[in-house]
């Protein structure tokens, strides 16, 4: 089962850029989306259908034009799970989970802490999303919970640690809790097999950063740990240049 994840900062800009092409040429068995930034409504959804994206699923922001997730998939999921039940996480459309027989997959999209409040925000989210994905794990345990959480877990994981360790995204506070994340019972797939350096998957539009490979790897796809036998490849995918992030991908052999 192939499952890639993206943040395409704004699903309709990334499929004027070629998207639903790329995704046709990847062919991932489910694909999770972040940042969709429209409704459903407002997408050709058809385009994707005719790709083999005939079952696809949209959880939106309240306010329009921000945030928002979504999956595709080829097949139909046996359930699907729209945000989490908790007000302050599902107003701004972060999560949305589909179950199969074999795997449950999620799309995540945490918040940024780009002020004072919006840390605050994102701090509390992490905690009630900590708490959130304890107690559905119980009962969903072979869970795999791609996206965009806006923090790199180790210096190797950002390309100047140095200068950026007050910047959010990589507080100890954000860091700390990634690391005690993975420990509550989840497998960084990527780093699982792959310890190399220079490896991203976001870039800033300013500073010609992605040109010079000055990235942040804040894009996960985690896998929990009853399934970690069941990884056979996790790469990232850096020609793909719909946007600001690029796509990564898991692999699991069942």
């Amino acid at each position: 089962m192939k499952i890639i994840s993206y943040n395409v900062n704004g699903i309709r800009a990334a499929m004027r850029k070629g998207f639903t092409g790329w995704l046709q040429s990847a062919n991932p068995d489910v694909i999770c989306i972040q940042e969709t930034k429209a409704l459903q409504e407002q997408v050709e959804v058809e385009a994707l259908e005719a790709a083999g994206y005939a079952f696809h699923y949209w959880f939106s922001a309240q306010k329009k034009g921000y945030s928002g997730v979504a999956i595709f998939s080829k097949t139909q999921p046996k359930h699907v799970e729209y945000g989490t039940g908790i007000e302050s996480m599902d107003f701004e459309g972060r999560n949305i989970r589909v179950d199969f027989d074999d795997v449950s997959v999620m799309s995540l999209y945490l918040p940024s802490g780009t002020n004072i409040a919006r840390l605050e925000h994102k701090l509390e989210y992490m905690d009630l999303f900590q708490q959130y994905i304890d107690k559905i794990k119980k009962k969903t345990p072979n869970l795999v919970i791609c996206g965009d959480y806006n923090i790199c877990h180790e210096a190797i994981d950002i390309h100047d640690p140095v200068r950026n360790k007050n910047v959010s995204g990589f507080l100890p506070v954000e860091r700390e809790w990634i690391g005690n994340f993975l420990e509550s019972g989840f497998v960084d797939s990527f780093r699982h097999l792959n310890k190399d350096p220079h490896n991203y998957t976001w870039w800033s539009y300013r500073a010609n950063s992605r040109a010079n490979n000055k990235g942040w790897r804040i894009d996960y796809n985690m896998v929990a740990r009853p399934l970690q036998e069941n990884i056979k490849r996790a790469v990232i995918l850096p020609d793909a240049v719909h946007s600001d992030h690029c796509p990564h991908m898991v692999e699991l052999k069942f």
